[in-house]
């Protein structure tokens, strides 16, 4: 049974993380906390989706640690101890958000500004939530050949799916001149514009604390900001996440 929770676990962490990547960070439906009364300062949306990631890792850090301490077993029957409760906790993960965060607690919705939010929540269940959980209870009751690979392949396809998502939400939209930058603190605006100026670049908006700024920026240009009091620059690889490429 030890076997299989991790298993679970490490899928569930696979599940969050396809959420936020594909929803926080490139389509930008939502945030975490995005419906939250009073969550309006788009710096606190990103720390809690920042969080909410962090804890997407401690997950599966949990998980392959017990997969780990657990390889004998599961090298036994890959199919059943390894990939079919994964997939069964992708399912899960989408399953839980849907219930808890969408209907429950009503924190953020899959498209936040749609007219029928519940339309977009259904199709997300199905496709995201019940049929990969379906098709990991499907391969755990499956009987496997020799060198049958079928399951590793389908959850190897969801990992790469995960992974690959992370890697385009750092890449700038096409034709994307736009690039966000989150101080440490507030800047008088004759010297938060000044310090972009000095990077090559100029200040299209600048929000009312004086803290987070949309600037027109040259490529490579964003480093330099760092030095300058930034602390995050979008698609710098430091700030890749939520906050890369956010739309002002």
């Amino acid at each position: 049974m030890r076997p299989l929770i991790s298993a679970v676990a490490l899928g569930m962490a696979l599940g969050g993380f396809f959420d936020g990547i594909l929803l926080h960070q490139i389509l930008q439906w939502h945030h975490l906390f995005s419906l939250v009364p009073g969550m309006t300062d788009l710096r606190r949306l990103i720390l809690w989706d920042g969080y909410f990631h962090a804890g997407m890792y401690g997950l599966a850090v949990i998980g392959l640690a017990g997969i780990w301490r657990r390889r004998g077993v599961i090298g036994d029957d890959p199919h059943r101890g390894l990939w079919a409760p994964m997939l069964v906790g992708f399912g899960l993960w989408h399953a839980i958000d849907a219930v808890l965060s969408h209907w429950v607690l009503g924190i953020h919705r899959i498209k936040d500004d749609s007219a029928v939010p519940l339309l977009w929540e259904a199709g997300w269940l199905i496709v995201f939530g019940i049929l990969p959980a379906a098709a990991g209870l499907w391969l755990g009751m499956r009987q496997f050949s020799a060198g049958d690979r079928s399951g590793a392949g389908v959850t190897g396809l969801l990992a790469a799916l995960s992974a690959g998502m992370g890697l385009w939400a750092m890449q700038p939209p096409p034709g994307q001149p736009m690039t966000a930058v989150v101080f440490r603190q507030a800047l008088p605006e004759p010297h938060l514009r000044a310090v972009v100026e000095d990077a090559g670049g100029r200040v299209l908006w600048l929000d009312a604390d004086q803290a987070v700024a949309v600037v027109d920026l040259p490529r490579g240009a964003g480093w330099g900001l760092y030095r300058q009091g930034a602390m995050l620059v979008a698609g710098t690889g430091l700030a890749a996440g939520c906050f890369a490429w956010s739309r002002a």
